[in-house]
């Protein structure tokens, strides 16, 4: 499946009173390559392996596989995983047509919230909420995966 989406920072919390869900994330990586993402994913009470692939140009499409699991087998995925497990909470808000998912992280990435859109294609358009800022769509910064070895705090 083909995963399209844009990445920005976010510029104050009042999305969190907009949110309709709220979630805690523990994410490992069993392989962070870029061209071949591996992650294993608690996200509440249910679990999921995942693959990517690499970004296109742009750095909003790239290829996207996932399967859910048995919890306490991600539980065990996660103790083989890299260095560098991403702790973080999930907010979901409606805006328009559109959910953003901002995460606040925690940990080593304590003070980065970001917030990521998934379009139908590229060039949708889409409402920006006043709490959005930056687009860092194409900066492999603000990958998960990257995040996990070169923690916000160490930028």
């Amino acid at each position: 499946m083909l995963e399209i989406e844009r990445k920005f920072l976010v510029t104050s919390d009042a999305y969190k009173k907009e949110a309709f869900s709220q979630k805690r994330i523990i994410q490992g990586y069993l392989n962070s390559n870029p061209e071949r993402t591996v992650r294993v994913r608690i996200k509440e009470n249910k679990a999921y392996l995942t693959i990517k692939g690499s970004s296109n140009t742009s750095g909003m499409s790239r290829f996207e596989w996932e399967k859910e699991i048995p919890v306490d087998e991600a539980k065990n995925l996660l103790l083989l995983c890299e260095k560098g497990v991403i702790d973080k909470t999930r907010f979901e808000v409606k805006i328009g047509n559109h959910i953003y998912e901002i995460d606040e992280f925690y940990g080593e990435n304590e003070g980065l919230e970001m917030a990521e859109i998934e379009l139908q294609s590229e060039t949708e358009l889409f409402e920006k909420p006043s709490w959005l800022g930056e687009e860092v769509t194409n900066d492999k910064r603000y990958y998960n995966s990257y995040l996990s070895k070169n923690p916000f705090k160490n930028w």
